[in-house]
């Protein structure tokens, strides 16, 4: 395989070249000021002295908390320009996750906002600062000692020296997964895993200089830097940040900035399309839709095709462990496919089902779904280093899938997500997605739970439209004759809404801990 144009490089570097070869492009569009690659490649050298100037150095670890912002780039390139690790945070996670995450990462300095929405951000951080031996220095993105350092003069000589020890396969990223099963595990992501990642998303894509979209999707996940910042820097395109996801928000950003790609989960399409203003937006210009994190039902792809028949839409199929995107739908890929199947792998990337002895089974049968090569990262930092997930080389993701002779994925769901309904194997993401394609039907997620007589039964949480009457008889109806009567739900709960992980995915095992 020859060498991609970033094999070697450090994000820096990749930053500078992008500023070299995309010079006239509005890079990010952040609150309504525009700056080039050029503009953050500057701002992060001043920060990286500034950080030099903290005593922070090559293989210390500093943590991010803040929403989409420019200043959550500038001080991600200014750490990595130096060596420094990234330790991203989500500005949804609390005490008890924080003081683990920055304790297990031994971190040394935080940069945060004062608050986030209605939270406030330096109080945590100040009740946690006495049990977090390592933590020297908080800063506030937003007050007046971030504006100090980001006005820091630079020293060519100490920028130099520092960032000439950094290299490619350093730690520069550190992620944790979102805990839906024990303890958070900090994925350790180096230079060169994010690099690869975004450059075999940027292959496949197509995504040319200048291409725009509205990236949601938060900094502090694969899907926002890599999926969406990397990808787009290799690529020379534009990104508008978005901080929060809100369709309004997000609506009235197309109106003002067409974009060329369209990207977000199942559930941002949705409510994208769904709000009221959605009709007024100018689509025409988007070219590709993105949407992971699950596969695209019935009823939505053909709401994108048509509001959207211009456009090419692919699923997205990645994990934190992978630095990114690992499957993508291919080009003119057949409806059928697309809505069954998560697409085929990315070029170098490789991909195997096993069976519960390890061993590779056959095309057409369910096991799990395990992965190399690409950008799958070496391990975990802290307490998970020792983590059995990447035995043999081999990422074992904890998703149940299986591939056809054609070498399309299909995803069953998580390995802890299926359950066994009167002896035999359920899958939930089977049956989610029938109950996805009731028009009433605005977001469905099942979970097995006890039963005294069948060991296990299925109960779906599903959100209605807004307006909508459904009831529990009309689900089991819609569903009544069109699967195997033991994956039939045995209950169904209807909520006004479902909790979302970080990551913008369905948080099953807050579901679990709910009394129903």
């Amino acid at each position: 395989m020859n060498p991609t144009p970033e094999a070697g490089l450090t994000l820096s570097q990749a930053l500078a070249s992008a500023a070299r070869s995309h010079p006239a492009v509005v890079a990010y569009i952040d609150r309504g000021r525009n700056f080039s690659f050029s503009d953050v490649e500057a701002a992060s050298d001043r920060l990286a002295c500034a950080l030099l100037a903290l005593g922070l150095s090559r293989g210390d670890r500093l943590a991010l908390l803040a929403d989409n912002r420019i200043e959550w780039l500038q001080m991600f390139f200014a750490a990595a320009r130096i060596g420094v690790a990234v330790v991203a945070l989500s500005p949804r996670y609390r005490d008890a996750e924080i003081e683990y995450m920055l304790g297990d990462s031994q971190t040394r300095a935080v940069f945060t906002l004062g608050r986030v929405e209605d939270f406030d951000c330096l109080a945590m951080f100040e009740r946690l600062a006495p049990r977090l031996p390592d933590l020297r220095h908080v800063v506030a993105m937003d007050g007046d000692d971030f504006a100090t350092m980001a006005a820091t003069v630079v020293d060519p000589g100490l920028l130099a020296a520092a960032s000439s020890a950094v290299r490619a396969d350093d730690l520069v990223m550190v992620i944790y997964t979102s805990g839906t099963t024990g303890r958070p595990k900090g994925c350790a992501l180096t230079h060169a895993s994010l690099l690869a990642s975004a450059r075999g998303q940027v292959d496949h894509t197509r995504v040319r200089a200048g291409d725009l979209m509205q990236l949601s999707n938060p900094f502090n996940h694969v899907g926002g830097i890599t999926c969406g910042i990397l990808s787009q820097m290799l690529a020379g395109g534009s990104c508008e940040l978005v901080p929060a996801f809100k369709a309004k928000t997000v609506l009235d950003m197309i109106r003002r900035h067409p974009p060329a790609i369209l990207v977000g989960v199942p559930t941002m399409m949705a409510l994208l399309l769904m709000h009221p203003e959605s009709e007024s937006a100018d689509l025409s210009t988007v070219r590709l839709i993105i949407t992971g994190g699950s596969n695209v039902d019935a009823t939505l792809l053909a709401q994108l095709q048509q509001r959207m028949p211009q456009a090419t839409v692919m699923n997205l199929y990645g994990l934190s462990e992978a630095s990114g995107a690992l499957v993508m739908t291919p080009w003119d890929c057949a409806d059928e496919d697309l809505m069954q199947s998560i697409g085929q792998p990315l070029a170098g990337a490789e991909v195997q089902v096993i069976g519960p002895d390890g061993r590779e089974l056959p095309p057409g049968e369910v096991g799990e779904l395990r992965f190399r090569g690409l950008g799958v990262v070496r391990g975990y930092i802290g307490a998970a280093a020792d983590s059995g997930a990447f035995a043999d080389g081999w990422l074992h993701t904890g998703d149940l899938g299986l591939i056809d002779e054609r070498g399309f994925i299909t995803l069953k769901g998580r390995m802890k997500d299926m359950y066994i309904q009167g002896g035999f194997n359920v899958y939930p993401a089977e049956v989610e997605a029938l109950i996805a394609t009731h028009p009433q039907v605005l977001m469905v997620a099942g979970i097995g739970v006890p039963d005294p007589v069948l060991g296990e039964v299925g109960r779906y949480f599903v959100v209605a439209k807004e307006g909508s009457e459904l009831t529990s008889a009309d689900v089991l109806a819609h569903c009544a004759g069109r699967i195997a009567d033991y994956k039939m739900p045995r209950q169904i709960v209807l909520r006004t809404e479902l909790p979302f992980t970080p990551a913008g995915k369905i948080h099953k095992a807050r579901l679990r801990s709910e009394p129903v």
